[in-house]
């Protein structure tokens, strides 16, 4: 019976843990095994529900781009893109967290991870086309809209922009 009790505590305490102590954000090398698990993520999460796939030229015009990864006991669990715009602004795309650990702090994270970067990389502002349904967490962040709602990928989106400092 006290197994019990202590096995739905554990189960109880582990799921109320701030898990986000326990992430390790790391950037993922270009066409790397990490980064095929990136691009797997990214095909689950963002492009699957759509009915879109990446194409071969898609992934080959990233290899440029700055790769940011969240990682779980070694579990890809979120990631991001930076491209650059111009020698000032680089733009934030492509940001995916599994499912199951959204809304734990993971986003976030990453965000402040590719700002902290940005920023080591001599750029002072970022843009992105934000859905929708993402609007109030980058608001949260810092991040203000820019312009009026617009249509990509058959999905409302609008522009924001953070200035770094």
């Amino acid at each position: 019976m006290y197994a019990r009790f202590f096995v739905l505590l554990f189960l109880y305490l582990y799921e109320k843990m701030d898990i986000k102590m326990i992430i390790e954000i790391k950037e993922i090398e270009y066409d790397s095994p990490e980064y095929k698990d990136e691009v797997e993520l990214r095909d689950k999460i963002l492009r699957e529900p759509l009915g879109l796939n990446f194409t071969a030229e898609q992934l080959k015009s990233e290899e440029n781009e700055y790769h940011i990864g969240a990682y779980l006991s070694g579990k890809l669990v979120g990631c991001l893109l930076l491209k650059p715009v111009d020698s000032k602004t680089i733009k934030m795309r492509q940001v995916a967290v599994d499912g199951t650990y959204q809304a734990k702090g993971i986003g976030k994270k990453l965000v402040e991870y590719s700002e902290r970067l940005a920023l080591e990389k001599n750029f002072d502002k970022i843009i992105l086309n934000a859905r929708d349904t993402a609007v109030k967490f980058y608001l949260k962040l810092g991040y203000r809209i820019e312009g009026e709602m617009f249509i990509e990928v058959e999905i409302p989106h609008y522009r924001m922009s953070k200035k770094l400092f």
